[in-house]
Parts: structure tokens; sequence; C-alpha cells
């Protein structure tokens, strides 16, 4: 049996403005099928624990895929996604993976994160899976400059934060962001197409379309 760690955002609001955000579900929900039928055990966790909002737009009309809609229906899975565990002090040798799921509250509360950082380097010292999908990346910004420099790693582009319209909204866009870091950033020649890399223990993916990649990826490593 193999043990994974999610890691989810607990804000709900774009800084300063009322504009809601939260969790990208899909980005959850691809991931975690992947593993339904697997012999690994999933536990769900998010940066001060408790209740994970989810982004409205990711569960509104035009985005809403019908698996991702049925877990939006599945009582059991949203009562787990109301009471996610802590991350503080939690037991990174427990794991053996851990994928840091998207929506915009990630830039918010995954950066300049202590729990988040040490959970990193924990895991990165004993060659552990570290994985995230598209806003989710921001929680590698937490490793150290000689980490990061040259590794290869994607994550929401510049081009699709202007093709949502949140340029403007987020404290940073993720892609120049990670460049400044030193990161040998990567993306796919079609914005919003599937995008994932690995470099090592560290997989990404690019956007909302690319959870399962992700998963496979990680699936493959773990194995």
């Amino acid at each position: 049996m193999k043990n994974i760690m999610i890691i989810n955002t607990n804000t709900d609001h774009y800084k300063g403005l009322e504009e809601k955000t939260g969790l990208w579900l899909s980005e959850l929900v691809h991931f975690y099928e992947y593993f339904k039928d697997k012999d690994v055990h999933i536990d769900l966790y998010s940066v001060q624990g408790g209740k994970v909002p989810i982004d409205p737009f990711s569960v509104s009309t035009l985005m809403l895929d019908y698996n991702t809609k049925n877990y939006l229906e599945d009582h059991e899975f949203m009562k787990l996604l109301d009471n996610t565990l802590p991350i503080h002090n939690v037991d990174t040798s427990k794991y053996d993976a851990v994928y840091f799921t998207g929506g915009h509250g990630t830039v918010f509360d995954f950066v300049d994160n202590e729990d988040i950082k040490r959970i990193l380097n924990e895991m990165d010292k004993d060659m552990k899976i570290i994985s995230a999908v598209c806003h989710g990346s921001a929680a590698l910004l937490n490793l150290d400059v000689d980490r990061l420099k040259d590794l290869s790693v994607t994550g929401f582009s510049n081009l699709e934060e202007k093709i949502v319209k949140k340029t403007n909204k987020v404290p940073f866009l993720l892609e120049e962001e990670l460049k400044k870091n030193g990161v040998d950033y990567k993306k796919a020649l079609i914005p919003m197409a599937p995008y994932v890399i690995q470099d090592g223990n560290i997989i990404t993916g690019q956007n909302p379309q690319s959870p399962k990649g992700v998963a496979k990826k990680v699936w493959n490593a773990i194995n």
C-alpha cells in the first residue's frame, strides 16, 4: 500500500477583493479518481485544516465535467473536503508522495509557508515524489533557490492567466515568479492544453487539463 498526501488551499477570496476563489475542484478530482482502483491510500490536507473553499467558477456549468460533477454530488467526498487535516506537524515519513492542487487560492497561502517548506525539504531529502498542478506549483517556491535553479517545472502560464483575466488579481504571475527563482520553466505550445513534466522526483502539470497526467507519472514513480 502506497500513501499520498494531497494539500489544498484555505483561501476563499482574492486579497482585497470581494471575488471568491479557492480550490479548482477538477484538479483534485481527476488526480484522486486515478488512484481509486489502485493500492493507494490518500489523505486530504489543507494549509490550516478544516474546510477547503471551492472556486465557484470551477463548478460553473461552463467548467464542470461529468467526473467532477459526480464528486461534487458525493456527500461523503465533500465531507472529507470540509474536514481536511492541517499540514502543521504532519509526519512526512508516512507518505510516498505529496500532491499540491491548484486554484488561485494557492498563490496566497502556499507561498512563504514554513509548514510547506518543511514538508518539501523532508520529502526531497528522501527523494520522495513531490507533485503539483497549475497554481499548486507555487508551493515549489518554498524550496531553496539552489534546489530550484535549472529545475524543469511547469505551472499556470502568463498567457493562461491573461486568458482567464486574473492577471491583476493575483500577487504575482506564476510563470514569471518561477523563472525569477531560477526555474527552467516549460509549457505547452498551446495554452490550456494538457502538459506534464518530470524532473527527477518533481512532477508538475501546467493547467486544469493536466492532473490525470500528473497522477499517471506519480503512480509510475512511486512504483
